[in-house]
């Protein structure tokens, strides 16, 4: 008679033990980072050390677990940490073929069009382990396109799609990522992928895919405002094969610098640094103000990844490119005075001088014209307001706030209904005080749900 088999007993995995001793956290802190991730993925986790012991003994992680478990350990080692590397299978439904850059396209806009999916669509991870496709793999590589014979585009198509972004760009720093983001992702979707595969010359072809490029850079920059980071970093990668294809160097370093904010935002120093480097070195001219766009951004990253000395020389490098471009017409991405001072604001921060990092806020107001949108400067006030309490002016940090409680009805930005939703809760050690009181109940009352 055959002799029946027990239960497998599972074998312990000693490639997310090795990765476990390398991150030298305790079983707490692993479960917690995981739980952490969940939460800013959009699902709360509740997992515990006796969890943590399973997964190193050989038990499999829930499939939906484990991009937060390579994620936790990418952030902490500071390097991308694969599926084979932490011993987990790869997912059943990973595809084996990768959709070309135009179907990608329209499958990433089709899913934001519709606004009453986007909260569920916000919940991807940002991704510190990303890969970026450099310049040679992605310049002039396009894929063969099934071109439509019945459609023909020229010049006046490519200046429609640079207008309508335009227009964009202006609803999305008048009113926020939240309200244009919908009406780019339909403008990506019904107008701009057709023209990519419309008959056209050599010449209109790289100038529709370079405009598509920044409209897939701006759209997700308008993701990043609504706090929707995983999906963001989509648009800015097809943002980089468009430009590529279409031999746009100046907007894929443009949106390499781009995805370092983002990552520096997040407060992700090192990513934000290798990114900001990326972009500078790709970078295809040396303007002055070029440099100091580029400049500017490596400098705050630098900073958060506590590298002092590179953080000044950058910011410094930045100065001078600066005062070089002031008497030059035209910018490159809106660098100009008032914005070296944010960076030397986030800068100075980043570095332990609250003080100063204030100082070079209220700079920033006081250089700030007329193409600043007015989402930053809810966004800076509030942040201005923050600093200013870290350094003990509880009244001109309540202003500054009154002053955002103001102009934030009209603007649909994630990032500043989260920095409206802390204002009780850092004015909570103050409630005794009259102003601090009535401004946090002001911020209770106007913030959205």
């Amino acid at each position: 008679m055959a002799r029946e088999l027990g239960p497998v007993t599972p074998q312990p995995n000693t490639g997310l033990e090795r990765l476990y001793h390398e991150s030298r956290w305790t079983l707490r802190q692993f479960a917690q980072e995981v739980n952490r991730l969940g939460t800013e993925r959009g699902t709360p986790l509740r997992y515990r050390e006796p969890s943590v012991h399973q997964w190193l003994k050989g038990h499999l992680p829930k499939e939906t677990v484990r991009p937060l478990i390579l994620e936790a350990l990418s952030r902490r080692l500071l390097r991308p940490v694969t599926q084979t590397e932490a011993g987990f299978p790869a997912p059943l439904d990973q595809p084996n073929d990768r959709p070309t850059t135009v179907e990608g396209l329209v499958d990433l806009g089709r899913q934001d069009m519709d606004p009453s999916r986007r909260s569920v669509l916000g919940a991807g991870l940002f991704s510190v382990a990303l890969t970026v496709p450099g310049w040679q793999d992605v310049v002039g590589r396009m894929e063969a396109l099934q071109e439509n014979p019945k459609l023909r585009i020229g010049k006046s198509e490519v200046e429609a799609v640079l207008a309508m972004t335009d227009r964009l760009s202006d609803l999305d720093g008048d009113f926020g990522g939240r309200y244009a983001r919908p009406m780019a992702a339909a403008f990506l979707v019904n107008t701009v992928a057709p023209y990519l595969k419309a008959d056209a010359s050599s010449a209109t072809r790289k100038s529709m895919l370079s405009a598509a490029a920044f409209l897939c850079y701006l759209t997700g920059w308008m993701a990043v405002d609504e706090g929707a980071h995983g999906r963001a970093q989509q648009y800015y990668v097809k943002a980089l094969e468009l430009a590529g294809a279409g031999g746009d160097h100046k907007t894929y370093c443009h949106v390499l610098r781009g995805m370092s904010v983002q990552a520096a935002n997040l407060g992700h120093g090192a990513p934000a640094a290798r990114l900001a480097n990326a972009a500078a070195a790709a970078a295809p001219e040396s303007t002055p103000r070029m440099r100091a766009f580029m400049a500017g951004q490596q400098a705050h990253a630098y900073a958060l990844a506590g590298e002092r000395t590179n953080a000044l020389t950058t910011l410094r490098e930045a100065e001078r490119a600066v005062n070089q471009a002031e008497s030059q017409l035209g910018t490159f991405g809106g660098f100009s005075s008032s914005t070296l001072a944010y960076a030397t604001a986030e800068v100075r921060h980043a570095l332990g001088d609250a003080k100063g990092s204030v100082d070079s806020l209220r700079d920033h107001f006081r250089l700030r014209d007329s193409t600043d949108s007015k989402r930053s400067e809810i966004k800076f006030s509030a942040l201005l307001a923050e600093r200013q309490l870290e350094i003990g002016h509880l009244e001109a940090a309540c202003s500054t706030w009154s002053s955002v409680l103001d102009g934030y009805p009209a603007i649909h930005s994630g990032r500043i209904d989260e920095q409206v939703k802390k204002i009780p809760s850092l004015l909570s050690p103050y409630c005794g005080n009259s102003i601090a009181r009535q401004t946090s109940e002001r911020a209770i009352s106007v913030a959205r749900k």
